[in-house]
């Protein structure tokens, strides 16, 4: 009986300090988490008005062209995948970029993707063909182009300060110890979902926590650590 007794709250004991073990083991990363990398600065403004100017709000930026219509799969797993994930942070929206003279097509693509759900931080951006292609070319770090419709099936993010954040060093862990030449990622493809799952919805809460952590106090960037290691 006393065997029996013994064993019991020797397994409780152990379900009960193992999750509060594995808890203390994760705390100290959470404050040493690598935050989401700056690849290009001052990303030129793209609206006059407050309410979807890029600064000071956390954006995701695409091009769908003059044929929405014909992205209509990577509008609808922006706004499945990332959208509907996102839209309750503070700040955060999401601005397409889009030429004049499409507009019908982009009520079209709105009532799409819609499902008559809220999308009032969904934002439609007018602009000439020369305008856009500028923003394209010279606003953006990216290693692909708008096709001949002025779209593309990648999307950037852009934080408060008008900067494109993404990865500047995006190899595995095997590619690196292979010495694997460097490269980045610096926009997603809306059409790869595992992609939008798991880099992107990944990049997107490591921002939102760098920004938490600034309201907070108690943000530190990977320069205010090292010099910090260093000291101690």
């Amino acid at each position: 009986m006393d065997t029996k007794k013994t064993k019991r709250y020797a397994v409780l004991g152990i379900l009960f300090f193992l999750p509060v073990a594995f808890l203390l083991m994760l705390y100290p990363s959470t404050h040493n988490y690598n935050p989401l990398e700056v690849v290009h600065e001052n990303i030129k403004e793209i609206s006059t008005d407050e309410s979807n100017a890029l600064q000071d709000h956390i954006t995701i930026l695409a091009f769908l062209g003059k044929e929405p219509m014909s992205k209509a799969t990577a509008a609808s797993n922006l706004k499945e995948l990332v959208y509907d994930k996102f839209k309750g942070f503070k700040k955060f929206q999401i601005v397409v970029v889009a030429p004049y003279g499409a507009e019908e097509a982009y009520n079209a693509l709105n009532k799409e993707i819609s499902n008559y759900e809220d999308l009032r931080f969904w934002h439609y951006l007018y602009h000439s063909d020369d305008n856009i292609k500028a923003i394209y070319a010279s606003l953006l770090r990216t290693n692909t182009s708008l096709d001949s419709n002025l779209a593309t099936d990648e999307v950037f993010i852009i934080d408060k300060d008008r900067n494109q954040r993404g990865r500047l060093d995006d190899r595995k862990e095997n590619e690196i110890e292979k010495k694997v030449p460097i490269y980045g990622l610096y926009s997603y493809n809306c059409v790869e979902v595992a992609e939008i799952k798991n880099k992107m919805s990944d990049d997107m809460r490591i921002l939102f926590t760098e920004y938490r952590q600034k309201r907070k106090g108690k943000f530190e960037d990977s320069n205010s650590r090292r010099s910090k290691d260093l000291k101690q």
